[in-house]
């Protein structure tokens, strides 16, 4: 068996049984409720990685891999660490032509990519001392893996082997007990196969422990049953939706759009699993009063429901990073106006639990907008996945600047004195929603039949509204759609237009006008830094005479 296969595989077991301990120690402590901030290394270097990703990485990201994007990330991690594990395990494990190897060197790596896990601990929101505990603890434990296998190949190595032997006959003055050579060499042979099959069952008993580690947490249970207890949530005036808002097109984005089916976009690696009864909001900053809510205040409270569209400033032209729901809250303005904005502030600064911090106008929050403090979508508590216990949603901006979840503090401030997560890393401080426009039905390149085609889709421009959506079919004149009702200006609109399609190739473009009478605009922009902008077009194929 190749020395360099056993190397590798005692690498990749020592970082294996490295990762499981670390894992179960940090949901240990999550469960025991002592953990500061994120105590589990593969979480800690991921969410590290993200605040650094420059935007034309991010929008890569979303664009390629969509919500599968932090999957990904945590797929290619382990792809990484697997090589720098198996790399070490060659450089550091004894080997026909150097016995004792380079086990020094070897260790050291090892220690130092432990020391990079802890480093990443420490840069991680509300960041305790106790969090660095299952990481260094794993690194110990898998140095002194790493080590025993080692020394084990040490002795399997047919120069140690060798040694043996010549030292053997010398002692027994010309006996043939090691005369045999075959003997040093088979043993040698047998003893790295069972390094082999010691690193082997590291790396699986490591890969069991990692995924124990992801599923001890109580925290996740917590959640569940905290849902299930408030049920349905009711307020004394809620939202009806007419009839008359949806056009019912196969195909066509549903006026409401499930929690299940939400999209999501946010910086978590994991979901936050945040416990209702141990959640707090605090106001802070330029107020004449701090104050602190619990979840049981936002219960108690006079609650209400809104119509709103949210959308991602990564969405691209004609994307899906868009949903609309009912939203049930209490109005941020509320909680302003009892904590006492003082005169200078412009900006409410929020902060999530796992870090995100997002900076909002303070118009946006105290204006007559629908701008709610949300503990529920379509009726039901928010998903975890979704914000829940708590989030924000403030019509007419991007979520980025405005749609904190898992928000824990707002701090009334200044935009010359804090900024949001995305800003330093090359987003506007300000994210206005632009106008914009979809075709859903039909999808691009599906043929159809000739004759009667219906074209549909949605458009949006919250807290404006949507006046008009046309359709252009190749270079012909611009069509007027049928709009569907519009309950409310922060929600989208549902838009069809039948064509007499003809066969052949045709380009079908979309535009809207929002209520202030601005025509979205044919300039082409990419997401970053403060949304795409331009016309979804889509070739249609159409069939038959």
């Amino acid at each position: 068996m190749s020395s360099r296969l056993a190397g590798a595989v005692t690498g990749v077991g020592a970082g294996a049984i490295t990762l499981a301990v670390a894992e179960i120690g940090a949901a240990l402590l999550a469960r025991s409720g002592t953990q500061g901030g994120t105590a589990s290394p593969l979480q800690a270097v991921a969410g590290a990685f993200v605040d650094r990703t420059p935007p034309w990485l991010k929008d890569f990201a979303i664009a390629t891999f969509g919500t599968a994007d932090k999957l990904v990330l945590l797929t290619g991690m382990a792809v990484v660490l697997t090589g720098i594990c198996a790399l070490i395990g060659i450089i550091g494990a004894p080997s026909p032509h150097r016995p004792a190897g380079r086990v020094g060197v070897g260790l050291a790596l090892f220690a130092a990519v432990g020391a990079v896990g802890v480093l990443a601990v420490t840069t991680r929101p509300q960041f305790s001392a106790v969090d660095t505990l299952p990481t260094i603890v794993g690194t110990l434990v898998g140095l002194f893996a790493l080590d025993q296998l080692w020394r084990r190949l040490t002795l399997a190595s047919p120069a140690s082997q060798g040694t043996s032997a010549s030292q053997g006959t010398s002692a027994s003055h010309g006996t043939s007990a090691f005369h045999d050579v075959s003997t040093p060499h088979g043993a040698g042979a047998a003893s790295r196969r069972a390094v082999l099959a010691w690193g082997g069952g590291l790396t699986v008993l490591g890969a069991i422990g990692i995924l124990a580690g992801q599923t001890l947490s109580r925290a996740a249970e917590v959640v569940m049953e905290a849902r299930e207890r408030l049920g349905i949530l009711r307020v004394a005036d809620p939202v009806t939706v007419p009839a008359a808002a949806s056009q019912g097109v196969p195909g066509q984005a549903a006026y409401i759009t499930p929690g299940d089916e939400f999209y999501r976009i946010d910086t978590a690696i994991t979901v936050p699993q945040v416990d209702p009864d141990t959640w707090r909001l605090r106001v802070t900053g330029m107020v004449d009063e701090e104050i602190e809510l619990t979840f049981q205040d936002l219960l108690d409270a006079d609650l209400v429901e809104a119509l709103v569209t949210l959308t991602c400033v990564s969405n691209t032209v004609g994307g899906h990073l868009v949903g609309n729901s009912v939203w049930t809250g209490l109005p941020i303005r509320d909680v302003l106006a009892r904590a006492g904005v003082q005169d200078g502030a412009d900006m409410v600064l929020s902060t999530s639990v796992d870090g995100f911090t997002a900076g909002t106008p303070l118009e946006a929050m105290t204006d007559d907008r629908n701008a709610l403090i949300v503990i529920a979508q379509n009726g039901e508590p928010l998903l975890p996945e979704h914000g829940f216990p708590v989030r924000l949603v403030v019509p007419g901006l991007y979520g980025y600047v405005s749609a904190t979840k898992w928000v824990t503090e707002l701090k009334v401030t200044r935009f010359d004195q804090d900024e949001g997560y995305w800003t330093p890393r090359g987003w506007s401080a300000l994210g206005p929603i632009k106008t914009a426009s979809r075709i859903d039905v039909p999808r691009a390149g599906e043929p159809v039949n000739a004759g009667e085609v219906v074209i549909a889709g949605v458009a949006w421009a919250q807290h404006r509204g949507i006046e008009r959506v046309e359709v252009r079919i190749g270079d012909g004149d611009w069509q007027e759609a049928t709009l569907a009702q519009e309950p409310t200006i922060d929600s989208w609109r549902q838009w069809k237009l039948v064509w007499q399609a003809e066969p052949g190739e045709s380009a079908v473009s979309v535009r809207a006008t929002d209520a202030t009478g601005e025509v979205q605009t044919d300039e082409l922009a990419r997401p970053a830094p403060n949304g795409a902008s331009g016309w979804h077009t889509i070739d249609v194929r159409v069939e038959g005479s």
